[in-house]
């Protein structure tokens, strides 16, 4: 225990009063850091288990180890911190892919994934470079959430999420693959049940969100602010036990509907579950795996189960009772903790089983003991009823707009409290993540009893408000202003005026925004794929996708807005859906699966990109033979999005005007003929009684 205190430091403050001391504590918690990391990575003994889909759900270890270093260099470069890629391929591989879309959503066949060697010698480029910038990065302080710090910071507490998540994959890995490891070493202390029982918490009112003056760092879902007003309830002494999870699978609750939800009966039906994810049963005696042995399952431990096992516990607790059983809601949660008046980096040694200060695994749940009630924090996450949604006042940080957003959407529940291995900021007062409710963490739960069967939590807010998604989503999905058609709608159909003999397979949609075009499109091909860098906008093809409608609020005039909601059905595009993908990804840096298309449509794309030249110089590696690029824009170049010495015209070259469709010509005339140029119309609309009318320019080339 003493040893790995010394190898876990705790997250900085933003403050201080010596700019060189905090220099040197951002660079000891980034080595620290990065070094634990690769010590989990320590315990593989075989590079084979790199590559095993130990979790259908989520990548192979391989891409968590090169994930977080590939997070830092990606985040310096949108930042403008860092000027090259170290390796591109790499960095489009690794950097997306972590809390898939569906539970089949990963195909293995799209990744053709570097060697364990390969990866750690790129770790070893991240390290250097990040100290290297450590070293050199302006430094105020406090710092705030525009320093370069700042995302050192985002980077390094990025690092520490996936060191729990890459434990719980590793977990699932056959033993054979593992080796003991003295900074990973489990409890050892089990025994008997503790008998469960109920503590009255009286009403109150608690305010959720970090202030914005913390002095620690947090994602952008922890600030803003809501104060909620709770009720009486009574709340268990313990965390559920695996010896008081066991009545239920002893009673047969995994084979009775009754108990669970719908999306846990296709869960159950999907995985075939009779028993939590970590428990084994062989020659009549439960067994759990832990990181890296089995053992006799230790009664006295957190049962750790996805939300919909926890929940169907409650139900079948509640019809044994004859009360109302539930998990807490957040803000229930939150006057359990309010009552723990120690946060990290603050403590001299953690309230509970967190911040790997204890052991490398869950321990008993009545080792942590305060005011009556044990493992308020740690041990394992506790999930609630609520779905994680955005406080009054969250706003998206600009260099991470994916962090949260593509959370809120009702199916991510949130946990709280963090688990043993919970460091960093997810060891703090504040923090909050989400999982889909059959996503497997180091995650159980505490059950209470209320007064009534209704569960206090408000619906998701569903309606896109961020102002300038929503301006799109109207720009894609509304109203027609001055006679101008549909723009995404108008380009299909101008497009495909003008391939003659253009074949229907597989098209991609590229820059494809909130998805108008990308459902256009699959009228007409076999496949579409739309890919787009904002995942505040693909979310809504993709929920449009999935749930066949979207919903935003958009402006009228000062802080009134107009809500709209848009169906698949009332578009016509309701047998679409399963034609279309909607992937995040960045155009100058694709991905190797995306090709073999007739067609490539890029929107209003070329202005907009960081290197448009890199980008038209390959993309006829994308097409068939006698493929067409299509792309449309205004040609509005901005220094904010292209530097403008890559500006492919409205510059003067030699003293002589280059416009962009010279440039265009110049860079595509190698590989593609010009078949057709036009302009198409366009009316973005603002507020109720501003627009915004445009004319962009649509060339189409095939290749040759």
């Amino acid at each position: 225990m003493e040893t790995r205190a010394k190898t876990v430091s705790k997250t900085p403050l933003l403050t201080g009063h010596s700019v060189e001391h905090k220099r040197a504590e951002i660079r000891a918690y980034f080595h620290q850091t990065f070094s634990l990391y690769e010590s989990l990575f320590d315990c593989i003994n075989s590079d084979q288990a790199y590559y095993l889909r130990a979790e259908p759900l989520r990548h192979p270890l391989i891409f968590y180890f090169g994930h977080t270093a590939v997070f830092f260099i990606n985040k310096l470069l949108l930042g403008k911190y860092q000027t090259q890629r170290l390796n591109q391929r790499l960095e489009s591989m690794f950097a997306i892919g972590v809390d898939e879309m569906s539970w089949d959503d990963l195909n293995s066949g799209h990744y053709d994934w570097p060697s364990v060697a390969d990866t750690r010698a790129y770790r070893d480029q991240v390290r250097q470079v990040v100290d290297t910038l450590i070293s050199e990065m302006p430094l105020t302080l406090p710092i705030t959430q525009d320093s370069p710090a700042w995302i050192i910071l985002m980077g390094i507490e990025h690092e520490r999420i996936h060191l729990e998540t890459s434990s719980v994959i590793m977990r699932m890995l056959p033993l054979e693959y593992l080796d003991a490891h003295p900074l990973w070493s489990a409890c050892q202390d089990s025994g008997p049940a503790p008998e469960n029982s109920l503590l009255s918490i009286p009403a109150g009112t608690v305010t959720l969100g970090k202030p914005a003056t913390a002095h620690t760092y947090g994602w952008d879902n922890e600030y803003g602010q809501k104060t909620v007003t709770v009720g009486p309830f009574k709340v268990a002494k313990y965390l559920v036990c695996n010896g008081e999870f066991l009545s239920f699978v002893q009673a047969g609750g995994y084979q009775e509907p009754e108990w669970w939800s719908q999306e846990g009966q296709q869960w159950l039906a999907y995985t075939g579950a009779t028993m939590p994810r970590f428990w084994q049963y062989r020659y009549g005696e439960y067994l759990q795996r832990n990181l890296l042995q089995e053992m006799p399952l230790p009664l006295d431990w957190p049962v750790e189960v996805n939300y919909l096992e926890a929940k169907a516990f409650c139900n079948w607790k509640a019809r044994q009772t004859g009360t109302h059983v539930r998990l807490p809601t957040e803000a229930e949660w939150t006057v359990l903790r309010n009552q723990l008046d120690t946060d990290q980096p603050h403590w001299q040694t953690a309230p509970g089983n967190i911040n790997l200060e204890h052991y490398a695994s869950s321990c008993p749940v009545n080792r942590f003991e305060h005011n009556g009630i044990s493992d308020v924090v740690g041990n394992v996450w506790q999930w609630t009823e609520s779905p994680i949604d955005g406080f009054p006042g969250f706003e998206v940080h600009p260099l991470y707009d994916d962090f949260s957003t593509p959370t809120f959407d009702g199916r991510h529940n949130l946990f709280k409290g963090g688990s043993w291995i919970s460091t960093g900021n997810e060891a703090t007062r504040y923090a909050r993540y989400a999982f889909r409710r059959h996503f497997f963490q180091h995650a159980g739960f505490r059950y209470l009893e209320s007064n009534s069967a209704e569960v206090p939590v408000e619906p998701v807010n569903t309606y896109e408000t961020d102002e300038l998604v929503a301006q799109y989503l109207e720009f894609h999905y509304g109203d027609n202003y001055f006679d101008a058609p549909n723009y995404p709608k108008a380009c299909v159909q101008t497009l495909l005026s003008h391939t003659s003999g253009l074949k229907r397979g597989r098209a991609l949609d590229l820059g494809c925004s909130v998805g108008r075009a990308s459902f256009e499109l699959a009228i007409h091909f076999d496949h579409v794929d739309g890919i787009d860098f904002s995942a505040r906008f693909i979310q809504h093809g993709f929920q449009l996708k999935e749930t066949g409608h979207t919903r935003f609020a958009i402006p009228t005039e000062g802080e009134l807005v107009e809500f709209k909601e848009v169906s698949l059905h009332q578009l016509g595009y309701g047998e679409l859906a399963d034609k279309i993908d909607f992937v995040q990804g960045d155009a100058c840096n694709l991905k190797a699966r995306f090709s073999g298309y007739d067609l490539v449509f890029c929107g209003n794309l070329i202005d907009r990109l960081y290197d448009p030249t890199l980008f038209l110089q390959q993309i006829h590696e994308r097409l068939n033979a006698g493929g067409y690029l299509v792309l449309t824009s205004p040609y509005t170049w901005l220094e904010q999005y292209t530097p403008k010495e890559k500006w492919l015209g409205g510059i003067k070259v030699n003293g002589e005007n280059v416009t962009t469709f010279d440039g265009l010509s110049a860079v595509l005339s190698q590989h593609f003929t010009l078949v057709a140029q036009q302009d198409v119309p366009f009316v973005i609309r603002e507020t109720r009684r501003k627009f915004q009318h445009t004319l962009a320019e649509m060339t189409v080339w095939q290749l040759k």
